[in-house]
């Protein structure tokens, strides 16, 4: 999901591509083409009147309004008390615009709107790779525009809808009322749509203990099929290194299981355990240990059968497996109390790679590390309202894959033993 930084980073990726068009066309301008994204009334008090005037393209985002797609996906949820609310659902919005062309010579209005209408048509679609490479290419360094230098961290190109631009019909009420509105002088202007932005604030949540045990039952259906998977005991995921078993009907024969994570572009492959019984059978693999190419999170199990020049012939249906992140006791988290707040780093392997979202949790407290940039190890939380001293169960979360704890099973009721934080 994008942040709160997302809707000036449309306006941004927007005039850096409009900006673009009329690269190499100033001799048939009779000049430079300034692009701006401000008020028209602010940018006509710029351009000046008779000999002053001057070429420029103007976006203005003149209304945003909540995506009625969007409004009812993912309802907030809340705690047993039915009260404390645990998480938002995400922030759609469509951004309604303006784009007007202002010309110093007869046509130059009109001309300098084809070009921009003519980009936005052949361009519908924001891909991923034009919205970093625009946000990339802003100064990291501007003194004109402080907020430049953050809006690389907006998320915009990880979120999961693509961004679409379409026309916007106004009528000439609608029109004439909105420029009266907005105090300056009417000039050529096409209204367009972009959506969809989707907000979700990286906001502290609660997060409930993990659960002992559970009990889950699969009916067999076509072979060959997997019917679950088992993990370590007590635990909800697995970490690198771990054992796995892999339960199902119709396994004898199987070479290797694929470990699959689509919005990540990564794909794992762990050798397996003979089978030996064809019917009800299990095979065991151990969960790969690459730090710096097999992130913690989500992945998709499936079974694969190879032929003996290593080709897959055939695969199972998926199932989903969560990997684990590992909090490193060594070195331990630091600890750094200021005032209201409470700063922890923790190392933590394998790395978190761009776009994950990683939160660490404290006994029941949660703090999120922001936006992830770049593949790392080292994390910073901070802590709002600062944390009383004392020893916290730590748990880790990696795009809702939480890290394994230590549980004392031979106690009733049994204990949780750690990783533990020392405030």
């Amino acid at each position: 999901m994008s942040n709160a930084l997302a809707v000036a980073a449309v306006s941004a990726v927007l005039q850096y591509y409009l900006g673009n068009v009329y690269t190499g066309l100033s001799s048939m301008f009779g000049g430079q083409v300034t692009l701006s994204a401000k008020a028209p009334d602010i940018v006509q008090a710029e351009l000046g009147t008779g000999s002053t005037l001057q070429n420029q393209v103007n976006l203005f985002l003149h209304q945003v309004r909540e995506n009625p797609a969007w409004r009812n996906v993912g309802q907030p949820r809340v705690a047993a008390d039915g009260k404390t609310q645990l998480k938002s659902p995400p922030l759609a919005l469509d951004l309604h615009y303006l784009l007007t062309a202002y010309g110093s010579n007869d046509w130059q209005a009109e001309a300098l709107l084809g070009y921009a209408l003519s980009m936005l048509h052949e361009n519908p679609v924001m891909t991923r790779d034009d919205i970093r490479k625009a946000l990339g290419a802003l100064p990291s360094a501007d003194p004109t525009n402080p907020l430049s230098s953050f809006l690389k961290t907006s998320g915009l190109a990880d979120q999961i809808e693509m961004i679409k631009i379409t026309p916007s019909t106004l009528g000439q009420e609608e029109m004439a009322w909105l420029w009266t509105a907005l105090k300056a002088d009417y000039r050529p202007t096409y209204p367009f749509l972009v959506s969809v932005v989707l907000i979700e604030a990286p906001a502290n949540v609660s997060l409930a203990f993990p659960v002992l045990s559970r009990r889950i039952k699969a009916q067999a259906a076509a072979p060959p099929q997997i019917l679950g998977i088992e993990l370590p005991k007590g635990q909800v995921s697995a970490a690198p290194g771990d054992t796995v078993t892999v339960t199902g009907e119709f396994l004898s024969g199987a070479s290797q299981v694929s470990l699959t994570n689509p919005r990540l572009a990564i794909q794992q492959f762990a050798n397996v355990s003979p089978v030996t019984n064809n019917v009800n059978g299990a095979l065991t693999f151990v969960v790969p240990n690459v730090p710096l190419s097999f992130p913690a999170g989500i992945y998709s199990l499936a079974v694969l059968f190879n032929d003996s020049s290593g080709v897959t012939v055939q695969s199972t249906a998926s199932l989903p497996l969560a990997v684990a992140p590992v909090l490193q006791t060594s070195p331990p988290p630091t600890v750094v109390q200021s005032g209201s707040s409470t700063q922890i780093t923790i190392v933590c392997s394998p790395s978190v790679m761009a776009g994950q979202s990683v939160t660490l949790t404290l006994n029941s407290a949660s703090a999120s590390a922001g936006p992830i940039d770049a593949a790392t190890n080292t994390l910073e939380f901070q802590f709002t309202p600062a944390l009383p001293s004392g020893s916290y169960l730590a748990r880790l979360t990696v795009d809702g894959s939480h890290s394994v704890v230590s549980v004392n099973w031979n106690v009733h009721p049994p204990v949780f033993l750690g990783p533990m934080v020392t405030v």
